[in-house]
């Protein structure tokens, strides 16, 4: 049985990295100032950040068509047996359902099998690489479907953000609560726990938002009981310096190591440049 192992660029994962690993990326449609673009085909991270920091475009994300979504099963049923397809949340946007509707069909009956694991960015990515591994070691689709969605609650992702203009331009938060909040200097810290994104706490500083991120995360591992059995990831936009320090302080607090990853396009136009994020999700050993 060959199972092939598909998600897409929210996950963070470029199509380099996924042709090198063996694991298939549908690119995510951007639409800047009135003009389309797929992440990482025709637009890299570099373009997208100076259009949207030099030139304050206007940023919108959608799903993917559904005639691309098919292609590129069409394609890799010619030489696999099964798909195991891993979307974004489908709390997210709407592209998870469309997905799981379209895997309904007789022709993909058995064949796809999409995954909604409630996941984004580095949370979806260990998804991807789990389900790699586990087609790597002889599962079916099926199987590898269902380790994961029994995993999907065990994950976490804390979220601070720079600047509170792309929650205001992305109608997250009013523009009275975004004046208010610029004019306090305060940063929202947002979680994503299953298919909600909340805001869970506030803080004036980005130490302080970064000890808050810290000591939550600490709390679901205990919570999650994923004791030392889980992979810890640090999300950025814009600022792999930033970044950096923060992985530093998150080795010497948890003693363990960690990844540092861009956020993907779709997410970066809702959070602005200079967000950060800390994540963490239970390793599957099956």
């Amino acid at each position: 049985m060959k199972v092939a192992i598909m998600t897409d660029s929210n996950s963070g994962i470029t199509q380099k990295e996924g042709k090198e690993n063996h694991i298939f990326i549908l690119p995510m449609p951007v639409n800047i100032n009135g003009q389309d673009y797929l992440e990482d085909i025709n637009l890299t991270l570099e373009e997208f950040f100076d259009k949207l920091i030099n030139d304050d475009a206007d940023v919108f994300t959608s799903q993917p068509v559904i005639g691309d979504l098919t292609k590129q099963w069409d394609h890799l049923l010619k030489d696999y047996d099964q798909i195991v397809h891993i979307p974004m949340s489908s709390g997210l946007s709407g592209s998870c359902q469309t997905a799981i509707m379209v895997a309904d069909d007789p022709k993909y009956k058995g064949k796809v099998f999409v995954v909604d694991s409630q996941r984004i960015s580095v949370t979806q990515r260990c998804d991807a690489y789990d389900a790699l591994a586990l087609a790597e070691a002889g599962k079916t689709g099926q199987e590898i479907y269902d380790i994961l969605m029994d995993n999907k609650m065990n994950a976490t992702i804390y979220i601070t953000v720079n600047t509170l203009t792309y929650l205001k331009k992305g109608g997250r938060i009013t523009p009275a609560a975004a004046a208010l909040g610029g004019l306090l200097k305060i940063k929202p810290i947002l979680s994503i726990q299953g298919e909600k994104l909340d805001k869970c706490d506030t803080s004036r500083t980005l130490k302080k938002a970064k000890r808050i991120m810290i000591d939550r995360v600490k709390r679901d591992l205990k919570e999650k009981n994923m004791a030392d059995n889980y992979h810890l990831y640090i999300a950025y936009t814009h600022d792999l310096n930033e970044a950096l320090e923060f992985k530093t302080q998150v080795e010497e607090e948890f003693k363990h190591e960690v990844s540092v990853h861009p956020l993907s396009l779709s997410v970066s136009c809702h959070v602005g440049p200079g967000s950060l994020a800390l994540a963490a999700c239970k390793k599957i050993t099956d």
